[in-house]
């Protein structure tokens, strides 16, 4: 079977986007990294794309009038590529309805909460203000309503007590880089689909696969 073409989008210095590529290299891996697209010219990630050999383009959403018209620019420079899955890392814009929904089921995100749980910004500190002991990061299929859509992954990250939104962080961080790389093989693969608005697994997921959908928690 082909290997699917990604797309990554990106804002900063695309930390998710590394491990993703540093996944993708493995030929027996079900998806290449074809582009990583950016809204900043200054984007740190798209450095490191290119030492990768990885296609980078950058849109500035600057230059566009609205939204609608930004987000076409991105889809036409997507379809141009042949895209089959849009990977969202670090992402820093709110995509239109019209864009979800055309890359429904084919565009992934990574949040740093266990969704539904601290959808939108400042989660880490949101987590130790509300006095939770457990964190994590998601890894959900994109609807328009924002952090929201079916759940592929997910990863636990106790909170300590002493724990600071910068310390926490880190950790989720950690954990980040090792559920997206297995949440867009799942779905790149075919192995995960949607149905009903919930996620679907094929009847033959390997074991070992299967055990890391919800991951073991990652302590210091």
């Amino acid at each position: 079977m082909a290997r699917k073409r990604v797309a990554i989008l990106i804002s900063g210095r695309g930390s998710n986007m590394t491990a993703l590529i540093e996944a993708a290299a493995d030929p027996d891996y079900p998806a290449e990294i074809a582009l990583v697209l950016s809204n900043r010219a200054d984007a740190g990630g798209l450095v490191r794309a290119a030492e990768a050999g990885i296609a980078t383009a950058v849109i500035d959403h600057k230059a566009f009038a609205s939204r609608a018209e930004f987000d076409a620019a991105m889809d036409a420079r997507l379809r141009a590529e042949n895209i089959d899955i849009v990977c969202l890392a670090g992402f820093m814009r709110l995509l239109t309805d019209g864009f979800v929904e055309g890359w429904r089921d084919r565009m992934i995100n990574i949040h740093p909460s266990l969704l539904p749980l601290f959808p939108g910004l400042d989660t880490h500190e949101r987590a130790i203000e509300a006095g939770m002991r457990l964190t994590g990061c998601t890894v959900h299929f994109v609807r328009a309503k924002m952090d929201s859509g079916p759940i592929i992954g997910q990863a636990a990250v106790p909170i300590a007590l002493d724990d600071t939104p910068d310390t926490l962080s880190k950790r989720v961080l950690t954990a980040e880089h090792q559920i997206y790389p297995l949440a867009l093989a799942l779905v790149a693969s075919g192995l995960a689909t949607v149905e009903n608005e919930r996620l679907v697994m094929r009847g033959d997921l390997p074991a070992d696969i299967a055990s890391m959908l919800v991951s073991p928690s990652f302590g210091d």
